[in-house]
């Protein structure tokens, strides 16, 4: 499975927790996990609201594809 996102590396860099965002996000911990191991994508406007919370830029989060 390729990697898409770096949603689980960041949230290391923050010293941050896939339970923290979920509560911030208001979803569930299961949906965020996944998204931390690429089995699913949040959506565009998800991916912001993540930069948002992480005080990064949206580009961060997501792996270059070249």
């Amino acid at each position: 499975m390729k990697e898409i996102n770096r949603i689980k590396a960041v949230l290391i860099e923050k010293n941050k927790t896939g339970k923290w965002l979920a509560d911030n996000l208001g979803k569930d911990v299961a949906t965020v996990s996944r998204w931390c191991t690429n089995h699913a994508q949040p959506s565009i406007e998800t991916f912001t609201r993540i930069a948002e919370l992480l005080d990064v830029d949206v580009r961060v989060l997501i792996n270059k594809t070249k």
